[in-house]
């Protein structure tokens, strides 16, 4: 296990953060993992990876860290490994060859596809025996029940609440979608339950632009999900604000 450990990804180095005493992730750890885990997303991208499969990596990174530290293993590495693993969860296998090459050009633009010589498989086995460290770190537990199928029907819902014109002016749909793919730039995807983030991130785009529900004598709310507070949607709402603050630190 030791090369998953120690072998090195030619992408940046991350400048590592002191864990606070409570255990919980330094302002440059925080740093690190929202950039890694947008390594991911993106690079999910470029490999034509589904939503589903693309959540089910930064989950899976975010799981492994949540009692892994940076400070013994590499984290683009795990993230490549997540893409791999998340590939098979998901039924979107992907080649490790590809998940390879997209890396590289991801950190060296314009490059030429890697040629399939040591240090090609040696990184090959490297995220291979990663993958084996992080099933074994999470006790093979990879699946994950994701927040999209509560927003889509969230979203359905609301919109026969409101009237069509209510509806159509404003880009709630897209916003709230922006969020939830965004959420899992961060821990938030695997702090809350799905459900719960997605009624938030419909909250969250429905109050940016000040649409509201005809009241009733229940929140609008508390009829999708009725196991959610006020509270527990404004706390899920300032982690999900905090991401971008967070994007704002790591351009």
């Amino acid at each position: 296990m030791e090369a998953a450990r120690s072998a090195h990804v030619s992408g940046p180095r991350e400048q590592r953060g002191e864990e606070n005493a409570d255990g919980k992730d330094s302002s440059n750890d925080a740093k690190t993992h929202f950039r890694v885990c947008r390594f991911i997303i993106e690079t999910g991208v470029k490999l034509d990876m589904r939503s589903v499969p693309v959540a089910t990596a930064c989950a899976l990174y975010h799981k492994f860290f949540q009692t892994a530290s940076l400070q013994i293993f590499e984290p683009y590495l795990v993230a490549m490994s997540s893409i791999y693993l998340a590939g098979k969860v998901e039924e979107q296998h992907l080649r490790t060859r590809d998940i390879i090459n997209v890396c590289h050009r991801y950190f060296h633009p314009g490059s030429d596809p890697l040629e399939l010589d040591s240090k090609f498989w040696e990184m090959r086995d490297s995220i291979v025996q990663c993958e084996l460290l992080i099933l074994r770190q999470l006790n093979f537990q990879v699946s994950f029940e994701h927040p999209h199928k509560y927003l889509l029907h969230y979203l359905l819902s609301v919109r026969n609440l409101l009237n069509r014109h209510a509806w159509s002016r404003t880009p709630i749909a897209e916003t709230a979608w922006a969020l939830l793919k965004d959420s899992y730039h961060g821990p938030v995807c695997v702090h809350h339950r799905p459900q719960h983030l997605a009624l938030a991130a419909l909250y969250l785009a429905m109050h940016t632009y000040g649409v509201q529900v005809p009241g009733g004598e229940r929140e609008w709310w508390q009829i999708l999900c009725e196991d959610i507070t006020r509270a527990q949607i404004e706390a899920i709402m300032t982690e999900l604000l905090q991401l971008y603050d967070m994007e704002a630190k790591c351009t």
